[in-house]
C-alpha cells in the first residue's frame, strides 16, 4: 500500500503544478494535526453548573489555584473537564476576578461560606475591591464578634465539671454568678454593698441642720458619725472578704493584682484602715478617705451582666479610632484658638484671657457649647474668632457622631440576634430534654406492658397456676412488696395493679 502511494505520488505534485491534468478539481487541503495550543478554552464544571474560559485568562494569576498547574490534580479524562465540588455561586465571582482582575464579595453570600472558598482557591481577601472592601470588613468583624459570643455562652451554659477543685469552683462562682444558688446569693449581696456604700458616701454629705449649742449647720456625716462609721465598717469588711477570696481563688494572682478593677478595690478600702490608724492627723486621713470616691467605679463589674452596658462598652471599643479623632481635632482646635483669643484679648483692660492655659477653658465651653459666660470677650477681633471657635466645635464635634450611632446601631442588633439565638437553642434543649422523657417514660410503660402481657400468658384461666410463681412474676410491680392474687372467672387479678387483671 506505501508503495502504490509513493509511486502516484510524483503524479499528484506533477498536477498540482499543472503540467499533468490528471485531476479536473483542485485537490482538497491536507488535515492538519489537532494541537493543543495554550491559548485554548477549558471547561470547568463546578458543583453541576459549567463554566468555559480562555487557559491565558486563568493564567495571569500563577500563584492561585487554577492560575497553577495545581489544577491538573482536578482533570476528569472521561468527561475532559475541571471538577470542582465547590459552591458555584462563589465560584461565578471568583472566575470573573480572573477575567476582570477586581474582587467583589456579594453581599447575600454568607461570609464564612466565601473566605472559604477564597482560602480553597488561593485568593487573598485583601485584593477586593474599594467598593467592597468595608462591607466585607464589617461582616467579617460581625461574624468574629458572634462566633466569640457563642463561645462565651456556650462556657457560661456548660454544665459545672465534677472534677473542679474548690478554687476552681470559687472563681467560676465569682466569675458567672448564675452558676450556682449560692453564687448568685453573694452577687446580689455585695451589690446591695456597694450601692449602700455610694449612698452613704452621698447622704453624708447633705446638711442635717446645727446642733443645739451650735451655730454653724453640721453635714448628716458629722451629726451621725457613729451611724457612718459602722455601716462604712460593715460595707469595708464585705469588700475585703471579696477581695481576699478572689485573690485567692484567682487563676493568676499576679493578673488579678496588676487588673484596673483589684487596684480600684485596694484603693476603696485602704483608706478605712488606714483612718483607724491615723485617727489623730485628720489632714491625712481625710486625704486617703477621700479616694473612695474610686469605690462608684465597682458598679461597671455589673457590665458582665447587663447587656446596656455591654453594647455601649463594646461601641466605644469599636469607635476608638473615631473618638480619638476626636479627641486629636479638638486638641488642636483648642489650642490655635486660645492663643487666638489671648493675643486677640490682650489690649482690653477688663479681660479675663490672663494667659493662654486660662483661655484653654473659653475654647473648651465654647467648642462644646456648654457657654457658662465666666469668660467672654470684650474686642471685635475676639468676638469673631470666638463666634468661629464655635463653629469649629459643633463641626469637629458633629463629624464623628453618625459613625459612632452606627456602630452602637449595629451592635445592638447583633446582640438582639445573639440574644435570639440564645433563647432559641434554650428552646431547642428544653425540647429536646422533653422528649427524652417522654421516650423514657414510654419505654418504661412499655417494658411494664410487656411484664403484664407475658404475666397474662403464664397465669391465663386455662394455665391453672396461681402459685409462688405468680406472686414473683408480679414483684417489680408490686414495687417489691407482698402480692395477693385472686382468681376469679375471667382469670387472674392483683391486688396492687388492676392493670394486670385479665
Amino acid at each position: 500500500m506505501a508503495a502504490g502511494v509513493a509511486a502516484w505520488l510524483p503524479f499528484a505534485r506533477a498536477a498540482a503544478i499543472g503540467w499533468m491534468p490528471v485531476a479536473s478539481t483542485p485537490m482538497p487541503i491536507p488535515p492538519q494535526e489537532k494541537k493543543k495550543g495554550k491559548d485554548g478554552l477549558i471547561i470547568l464544571n463546578v458543583s453541576g453548573t459549567k463554566f468555559q474560559t480562555w487557559r491565558t485568562t486563568l493564567e495571569r494569576y500563577p500563584d492561585t489555584l487554577l492560575g497553577s498547574t495545581e489544577r491538573d490534580f482536578f482533570f476528569h479524562d472521561e468527561t475532559n473537564e475541571y471538577f470542582f465540588d465547590r459552591d458555584p455561586d462563589i465560584f461565578r465571582h471568583i472566575l470573573n476576578f480572573y477575567r476582570t482582575g477586581k474582587l467583589h464579595y456579594p453581599r447575600q453570600e454568607c461570609i464564612a461560606a466565601y473566605d472559604e472558598e477564597l482560602a480553597f482557591f488561593g485568593i487573598i481577601a485583601e485584593i477586593i475591591g474599594d467598593c467592597c472592601y468595608e462591607e466585607y470588613k464589617d461582616r467579617r468583624r460581625e461574624n468574629a464578634e458572634r462566633l466569640q459570643d457563642d463561645e462565651e455562652m456556650d462556657q457560661s451554659n456548660d454544665v459545672t465539671p465534677v472534677n473542679l477543685t474548690h478554687r476552681e469552683f470559687l472563681w467560676r462562682a465569682f466569675e458567672n454568678p448564675h452558676t450556682s444558688t449560692m453564687a448568685l446569693v453573694f452577687y446580689y449581696v455585695t451589690g446591695f454593698f456597694i450601692a449602700i456604700s455610694v449612698m452613704a458616701n452621698v447622704v453624708e454629705t447633705v446638711p442635717c441642720g446645727a446642733m443645739p449649742n451650735r451655730a454653724k449647720e453640721m453635714s448628716c456625716g458629722d451629726r451621725y458619725s457613729l451611724a457612718f462609721f459602722c455601716l462604712d465598717t460593715a460595707c469595708v469588711m464585705i469588700f475585703t472578704v471579696e477581695y481576699l477570696l478572689r485573690l485567692i481563688a484567682a487563676p493568676s494572682r499576679y493578673k488579678f493584682m496588676k487588673s484596673v478593677m483589684s487596684v480600684i478595690d485596694v484603693v476603696a478600702i485602704m483608706p478605712y484602715y488606714i483612718g483607724l490608724v491615723m485617727t489623730d492627723n485628720d489632714q491625712v486621713s481625710g486625704a486617703f478617705v477621700t479616694l473612695r470616691v474610686f469605690r462608684v467605679f465597682r458598679i461597671f463589674k455589673f457590665s458582665r451582666h447587663s447587656a446596656g452596658l455591654r453594647i455601649l462598652g463594646y461601641t466605644l471599643k469599636s469607635c476608638a479610632s473615631e473618638l480619638g479623632f476626636l479627641l486629636f481635632s479638638l486638641t488642636m482646635a483648642i489650642i490655635i484658638f486660645a492663643t487666638v483669643m489671648f493675643y486677640a484679648e490682650k489690649g482690653s483692660t477688663a479681660s479675663k484671657f490672663t494667659s493662654i492655659p486660662a483661655a484653654f477653658w473659653y475654647t473648651i465651653v465654647t467648642m462644646t457649647t456648654l457657654g457658662y459666660g465666666d469668660m467672654v470677650p470684650k474686642t471685635i477681633v475676639g468676638k469673631v474668632f470666638g463666634s468661629i471657635c464655635s463653629l469649629s466645635g459643633v463641626l469637629v464635634i458633629a463629624l464623628p457622631v453618625p459613625v459612632i450611632v452606627s456602630n452602637f446601631s449595629r451592635i445592638y442588633h447583633q446582640s438582639q440576634r445573639a440574644e435570639k439565638r440564645r433563647a432559641q437553642r434554650k428552646s431547642r434543649l428544653a425540647r429536646i430534654r422533653a422528649a427524652k422523657i417522654r421516650g423514657t417514660n414510654v419505654y418504661m410503660r412499655y417494658k411494664q406492658n410487656g411484664q403484664i402481657n407475658s404475666l397474662e400468658e403464664v397465669t391465663g384461666p386455662n394455665s391453672g397456676l396461681i402459685d409462688r410463681g405468680l406472686a414473683d412474676a408480679c414483684m417489680p410491680l408490686c414495687s417489691g412488696g407482698p402480692c395477693h392474687h385472686t382468681q376469679g372467672g375471667g382469670g387472674v387479678s392483683c391486688c396492687c395493679h388492676s392493670s394486670a387483671s385479665v
